[in-house]
């Protein structure tokens, strides 16, 4: 056995058993787990999801919201423990897997279509 396929293994069992379902676009509410000394809670953050990237274990995804009028952009290992799950409010209609254009647009213009499902 190689060093590849031991790494390959080892990635193989920190998947989720339940993996994520949700796309660029959407607007999703991650709750993650926040470590404060020896206390442990649920913070929620909400916003657009800007991008997924990655493939296996390394796979992460970047979520943006407006906070007082300032952009706020956070990126989560999709496999990690910290995230207990991601909630889909909206599902968004977007042309392309990377949506930096929406850095650049404040307010209404910010949002992305609402996708419609038959």
């Amino acid at each position: 056995m190689n060093a590849t396929e031991i790494i390959r293994n080892i990635e193989k069992e920190q998947l989720r058993e339940n993996p994520l379902v949700f796309r660029e676009g959407d607007t999703v509410k991650v709750y993650a787990k926040i470590k404060e000394g020896n206390r442990e809670r649920i913070q929620v953050f909400e916003g657009i999801v800007l991008k997924k990237q990655g493939t296996g274990s390394r796979a992460t995804f970047t979520v943006r919201k407006s906070s007082g009028g300032i952009g706020v952009e956070k990126t989560w290992p999709i496999h990690s423990p910290n995230v207990e799950k991601v909630e889909v409010i909206r599902r968004g209609k977007a042309r392309r897997a990377k949506l930096f254009y929406l850095r650049e647009r404040v307010g209404k213009r910010a949002k992305v279509r609402e996708r419609v499902t038959k």
